[in-house]
């Protein structure tokens, strides 16, 4: 089942998520690194980082319900993507109140702003390896005409290629 949302013949979501994955996972390798180390730059910049990924996490759940619209009802596929996009919903929450509860002194993060950082990371493992079942498993938003000798997504209707 081919993405309805593309760019350069690519779906959109999955060409997002990877940036507030890889935001908000560093972020909390930055919180484990200031309770090792007891550096505050290290709260100071994870602090920033789950804004961006808070905000780009957003971002990529508008494309990722799109795509999910499109799924037919009735279908696993239906059921593991409501799973895959509210777990996703909840993981942003929880990073969305880390940023909030440590908004007053970003150096300095209460234990429960990083026990909300965890477990946002923690959950998306889970909802990561749902969105890999969808993909890998399922077929969602792969192309119709996929295969090892497939054309490229640069090729036209006809299946010549605009770029070489």
């Amino acid at each position: 089942m081919q993405s309805k949302i593309r760019v350069l013949g690519h779906p959109v979501h999955p060409m997002l998520v990877v940036f507030p994955l890889g935001l908000l996972a560093t972020a909390v390798i930055f919180d484990v690194c200031y309770m090792v180390i007891g550096n505050s730059r290290f709260t100071e910049t994870s602090f920033f980082m789950i804004a961006a990924g808070t905000i780009g996490g957003l971002l990529a759940a508008v494309f990722g319900l799109l795509d999910w619209l499109e799924i037919p009802q009735g279908t696993r596929a239906k059921k593991i993507g409501a799973w895959h996009g509210i777990g996703n919903v909840i993981v942003v929450l929880l990073f969305a109140a880390s940023w909030w509860l440590r908004r007053e002194n970003p150096t300095n993060p209460v234990p429960i702003a990083l026990a909300c950082s965890f477990t946002g990371v923690g959950l998306a493992l889970i909802t990561g390896w749902l969105g890999g079942e969808l993909v890998d498993r399922l077929g969602v938003g792969v192309d119709d005409n996929a295969g090892l000798n497939a054309s490229s997504s640069l090729a036209g209707p006809s299946g010549h290629r605009q770029f070489r």
